[in-house]
């Protein structure tokens, strides 16, 4: 009896002593004492890395949900939304370190938060932070790395100065890129392809060569930076694994060559087709004018005027490449190709989870079987 009321007792002030809402942006700015800022255009986010609120932190519990009487027809009408699948843009974030608070979009992460999402789609401003230590250092270093290379991810190490060991590879596949096509290349392009056709591939190799169970406290970023450095720069050969070790070439260029080399049936993470099917309702009389317009666009495979509570059934077909998720390359046509059409009033896009599709012989096969 006193052992369930001692449980009980320290249950409930476990539970007092955890957060009621969600963390404070100017609270958090005040400690880290950031306040230079970078803009870093459009990423996708984790909704876990999303913790707290600029203005609004005071109106949600500690998991995102509205506290009680605080009622919002905006919050239904985007949970609707988001089950329907329809793009809403990005949100407005702002980050400290490695976490997100929210400018504009407070309604789109609750929803997105409650229904179980992974990730959104988020205008991010950073926050840099000025106090010494470490940590700091270390972020300020991966922060000067963002500012140099404009990449749209990032790419977390854990050593001081190894992010200048990575600028000093870029900077070297520059030179490569301009000899090879005769011209300036910009550090920024160059940044990318080497992102590409290097630094992602090789991530992608170590990921699945499982390398980092061995090493619980670093991230597969601080493994490619060591196997490069001892492999590329240092030139002392070391074995990694069967499968690594016969990918791996003496120097980096020769190792983007023998990816570039590589068919996709032996490389499958380099390229993924993702099919999709958009609902469209349009204005009346434009309907036709639409379709042609859908039609000619290359990723666009069958358009079909239906009846019912849409007016067009559309299937797409499009190619995500190594920087971006599945929601990202399907929000960002549906935006820019799709809604951008004069007489469009709304979309509704179903990503299939399990498909069976019957081909040209089965086709054959099934005539004459209709009566």
């Amino acid at each position: 009896m006193i052992g369930r009321m001692l449980n009980s007792s320290a249950s409930f002030r476990k539970r007092n002593d955890e957060p009621t809402e969600v963390k404070s942006f100017k609270a958090q700015q005040k400690k880290e004492a950031a306040f230079d800022t970078r803009d870093r255009g459009i990423r996708t986010v984790e909704l876990k890395r999303i913790v707290g609120s600029v203005g609004r932190y005071q109106d949600f519990d500690r998991r995102f949900r509205f506290k009680r009487g605080v009622h919002s027809d905006r919050l239904q009408w985007i949970r609707e939304a988001l089950r329907q699948g329809r793009p809403l843009g990005p949100v407005e974030l702002y980050q400290i370190k490695d976490e997100y608070y929210i400018l504009d979009g407070n309604h789109r992460v609750s929803a997105a938060k409650e229904l179980g999402h992974d990730e959104i789609l988020a205008h991010i401003v950073e926050f840099i932070p000025s106090k010494s230590g470490l940590q700091n250092i270390l972020y300020r270093e991966r922060a000067e790395f963002a500012d140099r290379t404009k990449l749209p991810v990032e790419i977390n190490l854990t050593e001081v100065t190894q992010y200048a060991y990575l600028l000093d590879q870029i900077s070297d596949h520059r030179q490569s890129l301009q000899q090879e096509e005769g011209q300036l290349v910009s550090f920024e392009q160059a940044a990318l392809d080497w992102y590409k056709t290097i630094f992602r591939p090789l991530y992608i190799i170590i990921k699945k060569g499982r390398l980092i169970d061995s090493f619980p406290e670093r991230t597969i970023a601080d493994l490619y930076t060591y196997i490069t450095l001892h492999q590329w720069k240092e030139g002392r050969k070391r074995r990694y694994g069967i499968g690594i070790d016969n990918l791996i070439q003496k120097n980096m260029e020769d190792f983007r060559k023998k990816m570039a080399d590589l068919k996709d049936i032996e490389y499958p993470e380099m390229k993924r087709g993702i099919t999709a099917f958009i609902l469209m309702s349009v204005q009346a009389r434009r309907e036709f004018k639409i379709m042609e317009k859908l039609f000619e666009l290359d990723e666009v495979k069958e358009v079909h005027s239906v009846h019912g509570d849409a007016d067009i059934l559309v299937k797409v077909v499009l190619t995500r490449d190594l920087l971006t998720s599945d929601a990202e390359i399907i929000s960002q046509f549906v935006h820019e190709k799709v809604r951008q059409l004069p007489g469009v009033n709304s979309t509704n896009t179903l990503i299939p989870g399990f498909s069976k599709i019957k081909g040209p012989e089965d086709d054959q096969n099934n005539i004459g079987e209709l009566h």
